[in-house]
């Protein structure tokens, strides 16, 4: 999602400051982990797509093999404007999988992309340069230097910490869940239904996505030949013994497959947090409606609205990008969310939501990010279902502890950051090591 937007907004640059028509080629320089897994992640696919005007919303999944196909057959984009020019792959898509982009301004980063357009005589005419920070957002280099903060819109209750959230909170005698509608209801400038509305159109996208995973059969693209089991499985426990006291862990563990089989298929996704690890929160939800007695449509905006509350906690104060802190920023991260959301969903005070968010992660701690052959599937598709019903216990964990707990939520982000830090590259979303070196690709 993040090089697909990097490109659609290269492509409008080039639209509105009236550069498209002079336009006779581009040349796209991806670094770092973006070239190292680039093919796996679909990262040439997305950026076929943005260059071509698409955005990950909108486009329509059944169509994308067809659009990639006449591109490469003509070898021929066609930029927003109707303005089409010669694109081969092998020149104009470079990967550098042994440089991360480099810049005596900024430090390194392992997701960064260049884009540039020439004229017919091979003069420079837009040059940007643009890094993936996890969860399908980019930065510009611009925007990494000096971060535009002139133009953030104020919220009633603005919290940089877990801390500062819990203290907000209580002063205004709100749950978390109250504190982000009002949040989202000043950054939209919108009233609370329009809010709600749009969070049950994200479950709604989630539950599709779900749905077509327990549907589709066949095996996965990228040469692994990783087969679906979301179907098979869900078949199983549909036909099987009903008073299994397990059954319950088999049904979040189908539904998180389910999602990230999709995601590695090429299929629409929400990112929560990231598209690696999409499936932890929608499976969470799934357990929550179908079997916590007196789940309704309130508790699901509950959980979502809290979800992100914690989201906002470890994008600010750390990342969520695998790629930069290894999978514990990416599953950890979703499980945190998913356990606080869970919390309150099942109508817990704000101390217990914090206590299951810091339990998600702390078991998370060091998870390396090392899928092999560079695809979102192997761990990736299992670490979802792992992560779902650890959400699960977290939450359970956290609802029968009265007494507090010694770890904070934000330590435990600390500790995360620190620990990506510390982290080798090689196991960080680079396919270099971990089972990304020891299992034999076949």
């Amino acid at each position: 999602m993040g090089p697909m937007r990097a490109a659609l907004r290269f492509a409008a640059e080039l639209e509105t400051t009236g550069i498209t028509s002079q336009t006779a080629s581009l040349q796209v320089d991806l670094y770092g982990s973006l070239a190292l897994t680039g093919h796996g992640h679909g990262t040439d696919r997305a950026i076929l797509l943005g260059l071509s005007g698409h955005t990950p919303e909108s486009v329509d999944p059944a169509e994308i093999e067809a659009k990639l196909a006449a591109i490469r057959a003509a070898g021929q984009l066609v930029l927003p404007g109707r303005h089409t020019i010669a694109f081969q792959e092998a020149k104009h898509l470079i990967f550098h999988r042994d440089q991360m982009y480099p810049d005596a301004a900024v430090a390194s980063h392992p997701n960064g992309m260049r884009f540039s357009a020439f004229d017919q005589n091979g003069t420079l005419l837009l040059d940007r340069v643009f890094f993936s920070v996890g969860g399908g957002f980019i930065v510009s280099e611009q925007e990494r230097v000096a971060p535009q903060t002139d133009q953030t819109r104020e919220v009633p209750y603005p919290f940089h910490s877990a801390q500062e959230l819990l203290e907000t909170a209580a002063a205004h005698n709100l749950t978390i869940a109250q504190l982000m509608l009002a949040n989202e209801c000043a950054l939209i400038e919108g009233a609370q239904q329009e809010v709600r509305d749009r969070i049950l159109k994200i479950w709604q996208v989630m539950q599709g996505c779900t749905e077509r995973g327990m549907t589709a059969e066949g095996v996965l693209p990228g040469g692994l030949k990783v087969r679906r089991r979301a179907r098979k499985l869900a078949e199983r426990l549909r036909a099987g013994d009903s008073k299994d006291p397990l059954l319950q862990l088999d049904w979040i563990t189908v539904y998180a497959m389910a999602v990230n089989e999709e995601n590695a298929a090429g299929g629409r996704v929400v990112t929560a947090p990231t598209n690696g690890a999409a499936g932890v929160i929608p499976a969470v939800a799934h357990y929550y409606l179908e079997f916590v007695d007196g789940a309704d449509e309130s508790g699901i905006l509950r959980y979502f609205l809290t979800a992100a509350a914690i989201g906002i906690l470890y994008k600010e104060n750390a990342s969520i990008s695998g790629a930069e802190v290894g999978c514990q920023g990416e599953v950890g991260v979703a499980c945190s969310m998913a356990a606080a959301g869970l919390v309150a969903a099942l109508n817990g005070d704000n101390a217990r939501i914090e206590h299951a968010a810091e339990i998600g992660m702390e078991h998370h701690l060091g998870m390396t990010c090392d899928p092999i052959g560079g695809l979102v599937q192997v761990p990736c598709i299992e670490r979802n279902a792992v992560g779902a019903i650890k959400a699960i216990n977290a939450s359970r964990m956290a609802m029968n502890e009265s007494e507090g707990h010694k770890v904070s939520l934000d330590q435990v982000i600390k500790t995360m950051y620190q620990t990506g830090l510390d982290m080798q590259a090689r196991y960080k979303e680079t396919s270099l090591a971990g089972l990304a070196l020891n299992v034999i690709e076949c």
